[in-house]
């Protein structure tokens, strides 16, 4: 099953410099998980089966990576303020939803638009979690309908991803640096979703998280 009301962001831009440091020279999202595929391919199949849309944001000089995420069916955007942080590539990312869904006017009573409906909220999920199941985002997907923020909870545990609503797309456009969205999910709160998948919680960050255990 698939959630055409909700477009998926992969942010795939870390640098991840804690894996790197204890191997050199490897790019965390392209190391492989105990079942062959990369990291970040992991994370992107999960989304795809349920999303009709991801959208991947990854490092200009990230060509392995931007063509892997393609080739699943992501539409890679390759930008510079990846090296900024995870709030730079979250705005990059919800410019181009701006872009491509233009937040219309209310339309005028009575009046039929022939126009199809775009999504009315985006899933942010990060590449280096590729444990959190299919299952779980359409939980997300389908049960975030009708809030500004909603995200996971396992065991009293808020995790990603994180769904926003569409009207919060110029608020996510104007983020900065690393910080993501931290600010805006104090300001206006966040629904807690219950899930069964300790996924949620789980990333990659050393290069013994790639058998995590769960």
């Amino acid at each position: 099953m698939r959630v055409d009301d909700c477009v998926g962001i992969l942010l795939a831009g870390g640098f991840g410099r804690r894996y790197a440091a204890q191997a050199p020279g490897v790019d965390k999202l392209l190391a492989r998980l105990p079942d062959g595929r990369p990291v970040a391919v992991a994370a992107a199949q999960a989304l795809l089966a349920v999303l009709p849309c991801v959208y991947a944001v990854v490092r200009p000089e990230s060509a392995e990576l931007a063509r892997l995420l393609a080739s699943e069916g992501c539409r890679v955007l390759p930008d510079e303020a990846a090296r900024q942080g995870m709030g730079a590539s979250l705005a990059a990312a919800a410019s181009a939803l701006m872009r491509e869904y233009p937040l219309a006017p209310s339309p005028q009573a009575g009046a039929v638009s022939s126009d199809p409906p775009g999504p009315d909220r985006c899933l942010v999920a990060l590449a280096d979690m590729p444990w959190v199941r299919p299952g779980t985002l359409l939980h997300l997907a389908l049960n975030s309908r009708g809030h500004l923020i909603a995200a996971p909870e396992f065991q009293a545990r808020r995790g990603h991803p994180v769904v926003f609503a569409a009207a919060l797309w110029p608020e996510l456009a104007r983020l900065s640096g690393d910080t993501g969205a931290r600010e805006l999910l104090g300001l206006h709160g966040v629904e807690r979703l219950a899930v069964d998948d300790p996924g949620i919680l789980a990333d990659v960050d050393l290069p013994t998280d790639l058998r995590p255990g769960i």
